[in-house]
């Protein structure tokens, strides 16, 4: 680990040392990468330089070479040179995975659930009864520990819930019950999961199969989520572009005709309308931003779900939130606040929404250099979901505070850093 830190510090260094020489600020040189000025300033502290992508990023635009970072030395290296980075770079990885993995105490049930989206024979079955009915109400259940934010129990329960489903999917009597569609569900919520994990390898396998079974359902409504996770998994890889397509072209299939489609249609399509939203807004792209977001303020119009189970993740508020979530992606830190403000008050029953409107009120906060706001806005997402807030992404953001709260006027902030497991 000591030479993991001394080796990142280095790195950082370099990249101080070629911004200066070119008389570029770090606001300058994030704005040119697509990055906040704070992630800049946790790569010159040492801090973020796992991520070969972005060091890769970084070298080109400082005319940084790569060695120098621990790169090769081409950018279009082929993939045995991107696997001789993975090696060259595995100590800093290391350090990087001990900060952002879950806890300890979740590894063996994040093996099992792996071990059961794997293809091949089907996991030996539970034991319980593998009656339809029984196993609708036990996906059921999943998806409220989803939306509940309880992933330590909903990863224990989704590898012998996908076992089951496997099982009786199998058997011909019951290849009539919707089992297709069940187990696509079970690999939607176990994508999300995954992702939530910041595991986007193993979500890209779940996704797989949950396409593969929601074509074999035939439901339109089942096939939207599986391609609203899809997407998701596109976005996180930073192919928005594809995601943004591959939105549009499956809800121009399925949008319109909105007075007469049952309440699980709508929610399902406006839920990949809101992905959409996601996903353009990370590729910068206001246009479709735009397009999704009045499509599914139209939708919201028609059906309101604001409970916490399968479908009950789309209504009106929903949309808002994620308007919050987009102008807090194109920077718009003052907007994304006032478009909040209103969302603070009201009741969001969903744990997992309530949580991430106070999480995306954090991130606009950090982005004015509101630290303290920040702060207060994660205790109270905290609050709403504690898991979630213990997820990679929130703990990257609390990190981002810490080190740019370098005189330590927060103490708070600190206590709850150390209180996430986050490095100091």
């Amino acid at each position: 680990m000591a030479e993991a830190r001394s080796e990142a510090l280095r790195i950082g260094e370099v990249i101080r040392r070629a911004r200066v020489l070119q008389r570029r600020s770090q606001k300058d040189v994030a704005a040119a990468l697509g990055y906040h000025q704070s992630k800049l300033s946790r790569l010159e502290s040492g801090r973020g330089t796992e991520d070969i992508r972005v060091l890769r990023a970084v070298a080109q635009e400082l005319d940084i070479r790569p060695v120098e970072l621990g790169l090769t030395s081409a950018f279009d290296a082929s993939s045995a040179d991107h696997q001789a980075d993975d090696m060259h770079r595995r100590t800093f990885l290391a350090a990087s995975l001990a900060a952002l993995t879950p806890p300890v105490g979740s590894a063996s049930a994040h093996h099992d659930l792996v071990q059961a989206l794997l293809p091949g024979p089907s996991p030996a079955a539970s034991g319980a009864p593998l009656d339809a009915a029984v196993l609708r109400e036990r996906v059921g259940t999943a998806r409220r520990l989803f939306y509940t934010c309880d992933y330590a129990a909903l990863e224990r329960t989704l590898p012998g819930l996908i076992a089951d489903l496997r099982h009786a999917a199998a058997d011909d009597r019951t290849a009539t019950d919707g089992l297709a569609g069940l187990l696509a569900t079970a690999y939607q919520t176990s994508t999300s999961l995954l992702l939530k994990q910041h595991d986007q390898g193993n979500a890209w396998l779940a996704v797989g199969r949950a396409m593969a079974e929601a074509e074999r359902s035939g439901d339109p409504v089942i096939l939207a989520s599986s391609v609203r996770v899809q997407a998701h998994v596109l976005a996180r890889e930073k192919h928005s572009a594809q995601a943004v397509t591959l939105v549009r072209h499956t809800a121009g299939r399925l949008t319109g005709s909105y007075d007469r489609r049952s309440p699980k249609y709508l929610a399902a399509v406006g839920l990949l309308l809101l992905r959409g939203v996601t996903a353009a807004s990370a590729g910068g792209d206001r246009a479709a931003t735009g397009e999704f977001l009045t499509e599914a303020k139209e939708l919201a119009r028609y059906v309101c779900l604001d409970r916490p189970d399968a479908w009950a993740n789309f209504s009106p508020t929903n949309v808002a939130l994620h308007e919050v979530s987009a102008l807090v992606a194109f920077g718009d830190a003052g907007h994304a606040i006032r478009a909040a403000r209103p969302l603070m008050r009201m009741p969001i029953p969903v744990p997992e929404r309530r949580a991430a409107l106070w999480v995306e009120a954090a991130r606009a906060y950090s982005q004015q250099d509101r630290l303290s706001d920040a702060y207060q806005a994660l205790r109270i997402a905290e609050a709403s979901a504690a898991q979630d807030v213990r997820r990679p992404a929130v703990r990257e953001l609390v990190a981002d505070l810490v080190a740019r709260d370098r005189r330590r006027t927060l103490p708070e902030l600190h206590h709850f850093s150390r209180r996430l497991g986050v490095p100091a």
